[in-house]
């Protein structure tokens, strides 16, 4: 008989029936991880107290890193050595106050066996809340059975009631009467033509998604497999961030003068500083001049309907942000650039619909937002957002409840007050960006629009639609809110149509939340309906949100 060397499988040890787990997962980035530590430290304290007052123990399964000052799980390679060491049976919680990179934990969280409990702080600041949604999201996708729970101080009532189920009980669940199926409400038969036929040409006539470095920002649920996306119409092309590197560098100094000039007397306002490694200055601003260049003859040269920049990683070590580009695509008015040998404008009159780190699912949406408005003659300009944060309006302006949706890169300056010239471009903090680069900041004007998800569910793609309202604030209220949040980026006061701030977090599958005007109520009601029958004819699960902004159902 042959003699092999059989590895030994170390178990973990066994966790004790009151003890509960606690991993934290971070940023890729060593100083947003050391920046953020401290706001993390004290909701795992909070949180601590609450699980001790409910008579169990919370165990830090990784401790923090003396040298490296934070104890986030850093890397896909850091987590699965922490969940190797954690019984798989455990109750356990993933706590977040911070963004995070999903890929992390995802591995352990997969094969682990016990309940799980995501937890997030409320915080605009500190935005475990977006971290924690796009764990939620990549959870979903993978069909993992989880819980999910959200607080101010973890001391609330609601809060405390919920994770006392949790611990007894292994599972806690929200009420989402809020929800409607498309199935139970009657189209419209214009909208529902219209969205057919739509979905027909797509799958006919096909589109193709540019996509730079698929997956690099760790949002698992950002990415949409092949066999569910073909079948659309919809085929990806995968590029790569150092060949945009390079078309960037072979761009003129000329050409990027000319869109820089463009956009000064469109009226955009660039705060500029002297010093490179804290200020924004002319020379990041043309190179993201020529970056934009770039994006639109690559797009050209592969026939992209659509393209992502994934933004951060890689690209950000090499060039200033994507920001600034990504919004001025996303914009029917923007600065020409022509074809390499000067015989054509490229996308003419009209965006390249890009979506803000490769979220995919947001590019999905944007393309159908996209002909869907373009069919009914609405504003095409449409954006994803961060679910950033959501707060009282403090001015007394309204009694609803305002949610904060802000994002870096994509918000093009059709959905400002006053478009262009209501636009700023300040530089991106250096925690993220130490080569600096503009965004593209401003008040999104008041008017309705029609938000919407589009994610996958367990092997099925599914989209979500709802209605709300963009209010306008005071100065000092916006002021506040960006505060709270990041400074430099673009803002939208939303007012959710029927979706309470709970229900919203208990049932909204990502991270980001894809956004578009429409001329009045009645129009954006239609434009909805129209995007979900296309949906429908898609193959999607189409589910309707809340209400109409009279509050009148959709059933």
């Amino acid at each position: 008989m042959a003699a092999y060397k059989v590895p030994a499988v170390v178990k973990p040890p066994k966790a004790k029936k009151k003890q509960v787990y606690l991993v934290a997962s971070g940023d890729l980035r060593l100083s947003a991880n050391q920046n953020c530590w401290a706001a993390q430290h004290e909701m795992e304290e909070a949180l601590g107290r609450s699980i001790a007052d409910a008579g169990y123990e919370l165990v830090r399964a990784h401790p923090y890193k003396e040298e490296e000052k934070h104890g986030f799980i850093a890397s896909q390679k850091e987590g699965m050595c922490v969940f190797a060491g954690i019984d798989p049976d455990a109750k356990l919680i993933v706590a977040e106050a911070v963004w995070q990179y999903s890929h992390h934990v995802l591995a352990g969280l997969l094969s682990h066996r016990g309940p799980i409990l995501t937890v997030a702080n409320w915080s605009g600041t500190w935005s475990g809340l977006v971290g924690m949604l796009n764990l939620n999201a990549s959870l979903t996708k993978a069909g993992k059975k989880y819980s999910t729970l959200w607080s101010e101080d973890f001391s609330d009532k609601a809060f405390l009631d919920r994770l006392g189920e949790w611990l007894d009980k292994g599972e806690v669940r929200h009420k989402t009467k809020h929800v409607v199926p498309l199935k139970k409400v009657k189209v419209p038969s214009a909208e529902q033509r219209l969205g057919e036929a739509l979905a027909r040409q797509l799958a006919s006539e096909k589109a193709i998604m540019g996509i730079f470095d698929e997956g690099c920002m760790g949002m698992y649920n950002a990415i949409i497999q092949d066999e569910l996306l073909s079948p659309l119409g919809v085929f990806k092309e995968r590029l790569s961030q150092s060949a945009l590197y390079y078309e960037t560098t072979q761009v003129r100094d000329e050409e990027a003068r000319e869109v820089y000039q463009w956009l000064l007397d469109r009226g955009l306002d660039f705060h500029f500083g002297p010093d490179a490694r804290k200020d924004l200055t002319e020379t990041q601003v043309l190179l993201q001049c020529k970056m934009y260049i770039a994006a639109l003859r690559i797009a050209d040269d592969f026939g992209c309907h659509l393209i992502g920049i994934q933004y951060q990683q890689g690209l950000k070590d090499l060039l200033p942000a994507s920001d600034l580009v990504e919004g001025m695509l996303n914009n029917a008015d923007r600065p020409p650039v022509k074809s390499r040998d000067g015989r054509r404008v490229l996308y003419e009159g009209r965006p390249l619909v890009h979506f803000n780190e490769v979220d995919e699912c947001a590019g999905l949406d944007g393309l159908m937002t996209y002909r869907v408005h373009s069919a009914m003659g609405q504003p095409v300009e449409n954006t994803l957002h961060d679910i950033r944060w959501g707060d009282a309006d403090r001015s007394g302006t309204t009694d609803e409840y305002v949610w904060v949706f802000l994002i870096s890169g994509s918000a093009p300056p059709a959905h400002f007050i006053d478009g262009w010239k209501g636009a700023s471009s300040q530089r991106q903090p250096e925690m993220y960006f130490h080569l600096g680069g503009g965004t593209l900041k401003g008040i999104s004007k008041p008017g309705e629009i029609v938000w919407s998800r589009v994610f996958v569910d367990n092997g099925r793609l599914k989209m979500d639609l709802g209605r709300a309202g963009v209010v306008e604030l005071p100065a000092e209220e916006t002021q506040r809110r960006w505060n709270e949040t990041t400074s430099q980026w673009p803002i939208m006061h939303a007012v959710l149509y029927g979706v309470t701030r709970d229900q919203m977090m208990a049932r909204h599958k990502a991270n980001h939340i894809q956004v578009a005007y429409a001329d009045d109520a009645a129009a954006a009601d239609k434009a909805l309906l129209a995007k979900a029958a296309m949906a429908e004819a898609m193959g999607m699960d189409v589910s309707l949100c809340g209400t109409r902004k009279n509050g009148k159902s959709w059933t």
